[in-house]
Order: C-alpha cells, then sequence, then structure tokens
C-alpha cells in the first residue's frame, strides 16, 4: 500500500491521533502524515471534517474517516492482516463495549482530575479510578485486552495509562497504582513496553513540558 493513498490528519500531543499510528503501524500500512498546527486549522482539515473540524482524519484514496474508533474499525476492516478486532461475534461485541467504556467513562474524569481544582477534581480523581477499576475487570486471565497479542481494546486504551500517570505527576493525584490495579498497572507497563508502540509515541520530555503548560492553561480558565 503506497503511502500516497493513506493520509493522517494528526497533532504530535493527540492521544486520539497515536492510536491510529499504533493500528497503521500494527497492520504495517505506510502513510503521510499531516501534523496540523490546532489553533489554525489547514484547509484540508476543514475539507476533510467539515462537521468537528478536529483531527485526526484518516484520508484513504482521497475518502475521509473521522472520529477515531471509527477509524480504528475501519483499518481493520479494510486491511486484513494482524486483525484488531476477535472474528467470534461475542469476542467483538465485548471489545467494541470495553473501547467505549474507555472513552466514555475513563477518560472524561481522567481529564477532570487533570483540569479542575479543590472537591471537583477530589470526586473526578475517584470516579477515575471507580472507572479504571471497571476497565481492569476485562482483563482477567489475560496479558493483554485481545489475549496474548494487542487487539482493539488495547490499542483504543493504552494511551490512558501514559496519560494518568503523567496527570498524576502534574497534580501530585495518582490515579493507577500497582496495589490497588495490578492487572491494569501490569498491563500499562507491558503495552508500553511494545517495541511498535514505543516507536510511536512522541517525546516524554515533550509531552510532559506539553501538558504542564496545557495544566496551566486549564485551571486557570476554570478559576
Amino acid at each position: 500500500m503506497a503511502e500516497e493513498s493513506v493520509k493522517l490528519l494528526g497533532y504530535w500531543g493527540s492521544p486520539f491521533a497515536l492510536r491510529v499510528k499504533w493500528a497503521l503501524k500494527l497492520k504495517g500500512i505506510q502513510y503521510h502524515y499531516v501534523e496540523e498546527d490546532l489553533p489554525n486549522k489547514s484547509p484540508m482539515l476543514l475539507q476533510y471534517n467539515p462537521v468537528y473540524k478536529k483531527i485526526p482524519v484518516l484520508v484513504h484514496d482521497d475518502k475521509p474517516l473521522a472520529e477515531s474508533l471509527v477509524i480504528l474499525e475501519y483499518i481493520d476492516e479494510e486491511w486484513k492482516q494482524n486483525p484488531l478486532l476477535p472474528i467470534d461475534p461475542y469476542e467483538r461485541a465485548k471489545a467494541r463495549f470495553w473501547a467505549k467504556f474507555a472513552d466514555d467513562k475513563c477518560v472524561p474524569p481522567v481529564m477532570a482530575a487533570f483540569s479542575k481544582k479543590g472537591e471537583e477534581q477530589e470526586r473526578a480523581a475517584k470516579e477515575a479510578r471507580e472507572n479504571l477499576k471497571t476497565l481492569e475487570s476485562g482483563l482477567e486471565g489475560k496479558r493483554f485486552f485481545g489475549g496474548e497479542t494487542i487487539g482493539f481494546v488495547d490499542i483504543a486504551a493504552g494511551w490512558i495509562g501514559c496519560w494518568a500517570r503523567m496527570t498524576g505527576e502534574i497534580i501530585g493525584i495518582n490515579l493507577i497504582d500497582a496495589e490497588t490495579m495490578p492487572l491494569l498497572d501490569a498491563w500499562f507497563q507491558d503495552f508500553l513496553e511494545v517495541p511498535f508502540i514505543k516507536e510511536c509515541m512522541p517525546p516524554q520530555d515533550k509531552l510532559l513540558e506539553h501538558n504542564k503548560e496545557f495544566h496551566k492553561i486549564l485551571t486557570a480558565a476554570s478559576t
């Protein structure tokens, strides 16, 4: 697959663009990456995603797709090698459930803990821990959500561990630890050590500084 036929519009610090990169890397798909300046959206981004005007956008043979979970499913349907979703219909449904649970129930409170202060932050951190503990139950008896190999849920949720730890470093609140969530903690560590996952990760020092500045902006806006 020539990279000219596959483009990814993203932003280096976006976890949602990152998971599309992971999926493409796992599938062995060459692609042309277009780095977006989010405050100044490019004409290409506005053309390909006129509704949401957000990254990531995958463009395949000049056909655009937005929203990262939708993109992951498209990638898995289009390129059959190294499947992300299980063949069994029930297992496929469970994988979709956990990926959506991570997006809908884990990401918002993690982000709220990162951006709020005082009691609001404490409530968000409590909710984040509770929902991450629920997510952990999908790992019972498995190394990865996909079993012994990385699958759909791993790609969809793998970034949360990195960002949760970074949130802890910035705000001093630990959301994941080996004592209360041993399976999830071990999963995050194993996931981030996979070579192609590490290869796609942005530089951690740059990402930390970026999120420190982002945290200042968010907390200033909430006061």
